[in-house]
């Protein structure tokens, strides 16, 4: 009768429409269990631990917590938090309608199955016993079932890829679906710890909702106009550095399109500068900059190829103390009969940082050329210590191998439990099998990592070489 009383479902639906208030009438009706009593699917989750080593709330805190966030994007005095957020949900005409999807995003957790799908389900019965239109209904039930999409897709796949975006477009469908589920997946990741959320996953996210945002407009993916467009882009910056008329050609020639893809205008324009005097160098440059997101460095190699270059580098950075976040790598043409260069760069963080910005910088450009120019064996990968958390909850390694949509390529996908050395011991095996990687995207989620890369080779092309390779990779995530 409480549940089904008309009364308490119209203030119900006030409460959520109320302007202030909504997070603290919440939580108070989560402590007195009137919530639980009201929304029964909730009183299911009440106090319910998740065992995943990156949420540290329960499910019903988390939840709560979510809402906090999406209610910040609406409120003047925290804008300046996650200005782009605030940006968009100021133009938001009904916040309730995230509200109600942050209730429901994780409401079916526990129940085996897929909660996304179970959620919708709950969530379409709260919409209609409760009155709310049909459209807006549709658009709840979307945010319930796709809370997951965007993450996985801005930090797992390949961004550059128009394909990519263009399966996001529509899947979203418009520009209303995407700014709701951007903003909800920002509230998301915010909501599980404290150690999730980096301006790094902020950037591949706002990324996303850009590039789709662009594709949604109605224009087709194109990738030559966006090349052209994004080289108009680094000329003007490049012109404003006064660098010299086409000092930058011999480089750009010998880049293909997936480096003009992979790279925004600034971040080509910066390679450009640091490497148009050294084309076809028999040197190994090395160069390192902060993070345009203010959070790590950005570090730039150009060296002549060579098949355990990728393994090198990581091992640099594992001794070092660095976590590599990100990686992309790609093959300059040979240059006036010398031999083909790597052009890498890499996203990495370290606690030291902040406090010796200019000294690390330095450190890296000096150390990790000497590191690539030693050419030495590659060490074995070093004992990585393991938290506290890790050894009361173990996950167990997983890799999963196989050709993307294209047939062109191979994606390797693996999760295994957060410890210093992870992608160096996996750089070593794939080196040992004459693996070539394209790009690389280091998803941490509080002690657990999500690794994805894209690999060719000729022995991928061999069942038997396949199924070695997932066997030392799974011993070495082991280790």
């Amino acid at each position: 009768r409480f549940r089904n009383d008309p009364v308490n479902r119209s203030t119900f639906r006030q409460i959520l429409q109320q302007p202030v208030g909504i997070t603290h009438a919440m939580r108070l009706m989560n402590q007195t269990s009137v919530l639980g009593r009201y929304l029964w699917v909730f009183r299911k989750i009440v106090g319910q631990m998740q065992h995943d080593l990156f949420h540290v709330y329960t499910v019903d805190q988390h939840i709560l917590m979510v809402l906090r966030n999406v209610r910040r994007f609406f409120m003047a005095e925290h804008a300046h938090e996650y200005p782009a957020c605030s940006q968009l949900a100021a133009g938001w005409d009904k916040p309730w309608i995230l509200y109600i999807a942050a209730l429901f995003h994780d409401i079916a957790k526990g129940r085996g199955g897929d909660h996304s799908e179970l959620g919708c389900r709950d969530v379409r019965v709260f919409c209609r016993q409760h009155g709310i239109a049909t459209e807006d209904a549709k658009l709840i039930e979307f945010l319930v079932r796709e809370h997951l999409t965007m993450s996985r897709i801005a930090q797992k796949e390949d961004l550059s890829d128009p394909q990519v975006v263009a399966s996001f477009a529509s899947r979203v469908g418009n520009e209303r679906y995407l700014t709701a589920l951007y903003l909800l997946t920002v509230a998301d990741i915010r909501g599980t710890s404290p150690k999730v959320w980096n301006a790094w996953k902020g950037k591949l996210l706002e990324d996303l909702y850009r590039y789709t945002l662009r594709g949604l407009g109605g224009r087709a993916p194109d990738a030559g106009a966006e090349v052209e467009a994004r080289k108009r882009e680094a000329l003007t910056i490049l012109a404003l550095h006064a660098e010299p008329f086409e000092a930058h050609k011999p480089l750009w020639d010998s880049l293909d399109i997936s480096y003009f893809m992979r790279h925004e205008a600034g971040d080509i324009a910066w390679h450009a500068r640091q490497l148009s005097r050294h084309v076809g160098s028999a040197k190994c440059i090395v160069r390192a900059r902060r993070s345009a997101t203010g959070e790590g460095l950005q570090v730039l190699v150009y060296t002549p190829d060579a098949p355990d270059l990728f393994a090198r580098i990581c091992g640099y950075f594992e001794e070092a103390g660095f976590s590599i976040l990100d990686a992309k790598v790609h093959t300059a043409k040979p240059h006036k009969g010398s031999p083909g260069y790597a052009l890498d760069t890499f996203q990495v963080v370290s606690p030291t940082l902040a406090d010796h910005y200019r000294e690390l910088v330095a450190m890296v450009e000096a150390d990790l050329a000497r590191a690539i120019e030693e050419n030495g064996p590659l060490p074995p990968p070093g004992k990585g210590r393991v938290s506290r958390r890790v050894k009361s909850f173990p996950i167990t390694p997983r890799v999963d191998l196989r050709p993307d949509e294209k047939a062109q390529r191979w994606l390797l996908s693996v999760s295994a439990s957060d410890r210093v050395g992870l992608l160096y011991s996996i750089a070593r095996v794939l080196a040992r099998h004459h693996i070539n990687l394209q790009l690389a995207k280091v998803t941490t989620l509080g002690e657990r990592v999500e690794d994805t890369f894209l690999i060719d080779g000729p022995e991928l092309q061999h069942n038997k070489a396949q199924i070695a390779i997932e066997t030392e990779l799974l011993e070495a995530l082991g280790a």
